[in-house]
C-alpha cells in the first residue's frame, strides 16, 4: 500500500530555497564592496582609507563614491584601458629601476694618471614688523682667515641657458703609462649615465643600454605631453655658469680613487639631489648646474667628491679607514679652496656655490651617527649670509625697478635653507625682510622655490613669518599679542588655499608623472605642516587636541598622494614629516604610514635628512608615550607636547633636517 509522503518535508524545503537565495544575495552584495577601481579591475580590495593598498601601490585613483564613468560602458572601458596602461608603465619602471649601469674600468698600469672627460649628451603682513624680526650675524667677510669655517662669496656670471630634453652623460676616462716621460700604453673607457627616467620619478637610475625604439618613443611622447601641460619656463634659473653650450665636455684630472668617487657621484648621488627641479626642468640639474660647476669650481668639486664618499659609506655600510680618509681629505680640500678664494677676494659666486653644497648635499646623504669631525651647517650658513649680502642678491631679486630675466639659483637655494633652517633653530630667517617683500609683491612674487623644491613660494614665505613669530615669542611676546599674530597668520595660510582642490595622484592618464599635480600635493603638505607649526606656538598646545589630530590626519592623507620608495619624493619632505610626526599621538594613523614609507625606502631611509627625521621622531614618540596622560581642567586627557627641538638638544644633535 502506498504511503503518502509527509507534507512537512515539502514545506521544509521551501525555507531552504529562500535561505539559499538570501545567502546568494548577501554573497553578491559582499562581492560588490570595495573601491570602484578594484571593482573595475575585478580585484579583491582591502578597503583601506583613504586609499586601498592596491591603488596606493599602483598609483591609481581610489574612489569609494560612485564615479561618473561607472554608469557609462564606453567611459568604463576607456578607464580600464587607462589603468592597464598605468600598470604597464609601472612594471617597466620597476624593471628599469632594478637595472644597474655596468661600468668596467681595467686596473691602470703603474705610473699612470687619469684625465676623465665627458662627451656631449645626445597676502600682506605688517611691514613695520621687519625691523624687529630681521636678524643679523656678526660674521665679517673681511675678517682674516683664522679657522676653516671662515670663508665668503663671488661675482655673477652671464646668464646661462639650459635644455629640456632627456640626455645622457658620457664620462670618458683615459689612462696612459709614461716611462721616463715617454708615452707607452694608452687605455680609454667610457661610462654612460642615462637620464631617460620618465615615466619613473626622478632619482631612478636606468641602464646605459638603450631600450626598444617603441618604449623610447613613448618616453619622449610622455615627456612632451607633460611639458605641454606645465608650460614651464625653461630659462627660469640663472645658474651663473656662463653662456649656453650645446656640448658638455667634462675635463677633470683625477687619480684612480677620486675618479671612482666622481663616477659614484654622477651615477648615484646626482639623481637624488634635486628630484623636484629635475622633474620640473628635465636635464638642468646635471647639464646646467652640476657638471659645469665640477669643471670650473675646485671647492665645489672636492665637496662633491666628499659627498660621494659619504654616500658610498652610508649605502654600502662601509666602515674602513680608507673611506673615512677620503671623506676627511676632500672635506679639508673643500674648505682650503674656499679660504684660498677668500684670501684672493675673488670668485664670490663660486664660494657661495660650494658653501651651499656643503650644507645641502650633506643634508641629502650624511648620517646623523657619523662620528667624523665636521663643521656645523649653521656655521657654513654664516658665510653664506655674508656672501649673499656682498653679492647684493636680496636687492636684486626684490627690486621692482630692476626686474631680473632669470632668478639667481644660489639665492633660491639660500632662501630654502634659510627659511627651514631658521625653524630648526627657533630663530628668524636671515633674509626674512626679503621674503616679506616678495610676499607683498604683485609683480614678481616668486623666488623659484616651487620650481626648486615643489612648495609654492607664498607658503614658504608664511613659514618664514611663523619662524619670526616664534623668535618674538622666545623674546618675551605676551600671550595675547602672540595669539593675535597666530590668528592673522592662520588667515594668511587660508588665503593660499583658495581655489585649491583635494589631492590626487600626480600621474597623467598615460602614466607619466605630472609635475603640476606633484607640486600641488607638496604645497598642500607644507601648508598643513605650517599650520601645525603655527598651532604649536599657542600656549597650552597639546598633540591630543581635536584640531591637531585633524591636521595630522589631513597631512597623512596628502602624503599618501605623493610617490614613495627610492624613486619617490619622501626625502624631499623631511621637514614636513618632522613637523607632522612630532605631534602625532600613539593612535594616529600617521605613525603606521610613516613606518610603511620607511620600509618602502629601504636603506635610503637611514641617511640624509630623512634618516635624521626617522631617528628623531622615534625618539620623540618614545618619550611622549612614556608619559602618563594627565587629566586636564575640563576632565579630558591631554598628551604632553614633547618639543622635537628640545629632544635634539638633549641628545646633542645639531642637524639640518629639510
Amino acid at each position: 500500500m502506498a504511503v503518502a509522503q509527509p507534507t512537512k518535508s515539502k514545506a521544509a524545503s521551501k525555507p531552504s530555497k529562500d535561505a539559499n537565495a538570501k545567502a546568494k544575495t548577501q554573497m553578491h552584495r559582499r562581492s560588490r564592496t570595495g573601491c570602484y577601481t578594484c571593482r573595475l579591475r575585478r580585484k579583491k580590495c582591502d578597503e583601506g582609507t583613504p586609499m586601498c593598498t592596491a591603488c596606493r601601490h599602483l598609483g591609481l585613483q581610489c574612489e569609494y563614491k560612485r564615479p561618473h564613468w561607472w554608469s557609462n560602458n564606453d567611459a568604463r572601458r576607456q578607464h580600464k584601458d587607462d589603468i592597464k596602461m598605468i600598470i604597464k608603465r609601472k612594471k617597466l619602471s620597476e624593471k628599469a629601476s632594478h637595472a644597474t649601469i655596468q661600468t668596467s674600468v681595467p686596473s691602470p698600469p703603474g705610473l699612470s694618471h687619469s684625465l676623465p672627460t665627458s662627451a656631449s649628451f645626445s597676502d600682506g603682513l605688517d611691514r613695520t614688523r621687519s625691523a624687529s624680526i630681521d636678524s643679523s650675524f656678526s660674521f665679517n667677510f673681511n675678517t682674516p682667515v683664522s679657522n676653516v669655517q671662515d670663508y665668503s662669496a663671488y661675482h655673477t656670471h652671464p646668464d646661462y641657458m639650459f635644455t629640456m630634453s632627456p640626455y645622457e652623460i658620457d664620462v670618458k676616462t683615459e689612462r696612459q703609462m709614461f716611462v721616463d716621460d715617454v708615452p707607452t700604453i694608452r687605455e680609454s673607457t667610457i661610462s654612460t649615465f642615462s637620464t631617460f627616467h620618465t615615466p619613473p620619478p626622478p632619482g631612478t637610475v636606468l641602464p646605459s643600454y638603450p631600450f626598444g625604439g617603441e618604449w623610447t618613443e613613448q618616453v619622449y611622447q610622455e615627456r612632451r605631453e607633460s611639458l605641454t601641460e606645465e608650460n614651464l619656463n625653461c630659462n627660469f634659473f640663472d645658474f651663473s655658469h656662463g653662456p649656453a653650450m650645446n656640448t658638455r665636455q667634462v675635463d677633470i684630472e683625477l687619480d684612480e680613487n677620486d675618479q671612482r668617487l666622481l663616477d659614484h657621484f654622477i651615477q648615484y648621488v646626482l639623481p637624488i639631489i634635486f628630484p623636484i627641479l629635475e622633474t620640473n626642468q628635465h636635464g638642468s640639474v646635471g647639464s646646467d648646474l652640476i657638471l659645469p660647476a665640477l669643471q670650473s669650481n675646485k671647492g665645489y668639486l672636492h665637496c662633491c667628491l666628499m659627498i660621494a664618499a659619504q654616500h658610498l659609506k652610508a649605502t654600502m655600510n662601509l666602515q674602513s679607514e680608507e673611506i673615512d680618509n677620503d671623506i676627511m681629505r676632500h672635506r679639508h680640500l673643500t674648505i682650503q679652496a674656499l679660504c684660498d678664494a677668500l684670501n684672493r677676494d675673488e670668485n664670490h659666486q663660486q664660494i657661495l656655490e660650494a658653501a651651499l653644497g656643503l650644507i645641502f648635499f650633506q643634508s641629502c646623504v650624511g648620517r646623523y651617527d657619523d662620528a667624523l669631525p665636521d663643521i656645523a651647517w649653521h656655521q657654513h650658513f654664516q658665510a653664506v649670509n655674508s656672501l649673499v649680502t656682498k653679492l647684493d642678491l636680496p636687492r636684486l631679486v626684490s627690486d621692482p625697478s630692476e626686474p631680473l630675466a632669470q632668478t639667481p639659483f644660489n639665492m633660491t637655494m639660500t632662501a630654502w635653507i634659510d627659511i627651514l633652517g631658521a625653524t630648526m633653530q627657533g630663530r628668524a630667517p636671515n633674509f626674512a625682510h626679503t621674503y616679506r617683500e616678495k610676499h607683498l609683491s604683485t609683480t614678481n612674487p616668486s623666488l623659484g622655490l616651487r620650481e626648486l623644491m615643489g612648495c609654492d613660494d607664498r607658503v614658504m614665505y608664511l613659514i618664514s613669518e611663523i619662524a619670526c613669530l616664534e623668535a618674538l615669542k622666545q623674546d618675551g611676546m605676551d600671550d595675547i599679542m602672540l595669539c593675535q599674530h597666530v590668528h592673522a597668520l592662520g588667515d594668511q595660510i587660508g588665503l593660499t588655499e583658495m581655489g585649491e582642490q583635494g589631492p590626487k595622484m600626480p600621474f597623467n592618464a598615460n602614466g607619466s608623472l605630472s609635475p603640476k599635480q606633484l607640486s600641488k600635493n607638496i604645497t598642500s603638505a607644507f601648508r598643513l605642516a605650517a599650520r601645525i607649526y603655527l598651532c604649536s606656538l599657542v600656549p597650552g598646545f597639546s598633540p591630543s587636541q581635536a584640531s591637531t589630530v585633524g591636521l595630522v590626519e589631513k597631512l597623512t592623507n596628502v602624503l599618501q598622494h605623493i610617490p614613495s620608495g627610492p624613486g619617490g619624493f619622501d626625502r624631499s619632505l623631511s621637514w614636513v614629516y618632522l613637523i607632522g610626526g612630532s605631534v602625532s599621538v600613539a593612535s594616529s594613523p600617521f605613525r603606521a604610514f610613516f613606518n610603511d614609507r620607511i620600509a618602502q625606502l629601504g636603506d635610503a631611509a637611514t641617511h640624509g635628512s630623512f634618516g635624521g627625521v626617522n631617528s628623531l621622531l622615534h625618539e620623540v614618540w618614545q618619550q611622549t608615550d612614556s608619559y602618563q596622560a594627565s587629566p586636564s581642567a575640563n576632565g579630558s586627557t591631554d598628551v604632553p607636547y614633547i618639543s622635537w627641538r628640545d629632544t635634539m638638544h638633549m641628545r646633542g644633535w645639531d642637524y639640518l633636517l629639510i
